[in-house]
């Protein structure tokens, strides 16, 4: 997904400003990483059977975020976690793994942050993984092979921005579209 192409619906974009400005939500960066990864892997999904976030897998990933590699976003309502994502940052690019809810819209509020992260950041895409009619609906569009290896020898290679969540993140994800 291109991060300048990531769309808010109008009920998204309601759902994004209520959040923000509601007492008690919030957007983290990396302070649950854990626990981001393990719902990740509980998460029943339709139309599979199990998962493939295995417990060497989550050992792996809990390594590279302990590097400063991998990275959760995380949606916390009144202290608890609701919703998230994580994936891997190499240089000016973002491997999304997977992502997890649990009340509604709490993975989109999650992308909704990523998106604006990677925006500020000049980190231009998302690489998805999967295309899927949810992703698609949020701006995410297949990309051929070629045009994503030439992206990617041109900004994995580069310093890696610094993981933080700016407070108007979600604020400014709803005024900047294109």
């Amino acid at each position: 997904m291109r991060t300048a192409d990531f769309k808010l619906s109008r009920s998204l974009r309601k759902t994004l400003q209520k959040f923000d400005r509601t007492p008690g939500c919030e957007v983290r960066v990396d302070s649950a990483f854990a626990a981001v990864i393990r719902a990740c892997a509980q998460s029943e999904r339709p139309g599979q059977d199990g998962t493939w976030i295995l417990p060497d897998m989550v050992a792996a990933y809990e390594r590279l975020h302990a590097m400063g590699v991998a990275h959760s976003v995380e949606t916390w309502i009144d202290g608890e976690l609701v919703g998230g994502l994580y994936g891997i940052n190499l240089g000016r690019m973002f491997f999304g793994e997977s992502m997890f809810m649990r009340c509604t819209d709490a993975s989109k509020i999650a992308l909704a942050a990523l998106v604006g992260l990677c925006r500020e950041r000049d980190i231009p895409w998302i690489d998805c993984q999967q295309q899927t009619r949810h992703l698609a609906s949020l701006g995410a569009r297949p990309v051929r092979r070629a045009v994503f290896e030439a992206h990617l020898a041109t900004t994995v290679d580069e310093s890696a921005p610094a993981w933080f969540m700016h407070p108007q993140v979600l604020a400014q994800v709803c005024t900047h579209q294109p």
